[in-house]
């Protein structure tokens, strides 16, 4: 779907109630314009195959979402970093690729060894980011 609004994803991860993704907006694009209109798209259709699967018609799945410019590439790698790391933060895997639906896995298979150690380097301390995600007891 990203594609299709000219965006390419550089890193994702979802959960039960947010998800995190780093991608880089069309370069025909100023102000990454065509951001809005994805994401609904995204929501409506995800939200659609979710409420099918648990048999809950018409419930908001997503309900918002915050959007950030990585104006520098530390900023940009300490976001890979933290959106590839999201679910051994939260406790939910021991390794990041481990969790199935996130990228870390892809792009430890994908990506030069020395560009996967340089982009796992960065700290995400002072990433600021709002993730209030609680691990459930069904995990």
């Amino acid at each position: 779907m990203a594609m299709d609004f000219g965006w390419r994803l550089e890193a994702w991860a979802v959960f039960s109630n947010h998800y995190h993704f780093v991608a880089q907006s069309p370069s025909s694009e100023e102000g990454a314009t065509s951001l809005r209109a994805m994401l609904g798209l995204l929501h409506e259709k995800t939200t659609k195959w979710i409420n099918a699967i648990e048999i809950a018609p018409h419930r908001k799945v997503w309900h918002n979402y915050r959007d950030t410019v990585l104006a520098s590439e530390k900023s940009y790698f300490a976001r890979l970093n933290y959106t590839h790391h999201n679910a051994v933060k939260h406790g939910l895997v021991h390794q990041a690729s481990d969790y199935p639906w996130c990228s870390a896995g892809w792009f430890e298979r994908t990506a030069p060894a020395g560009q996967v150690k340089t982009i796992y380097s960065f700290k995400t301390d002072k990433v600021l980011v709002t993730d209030d995600f609680e691990v459930s007891a069904d995990w």
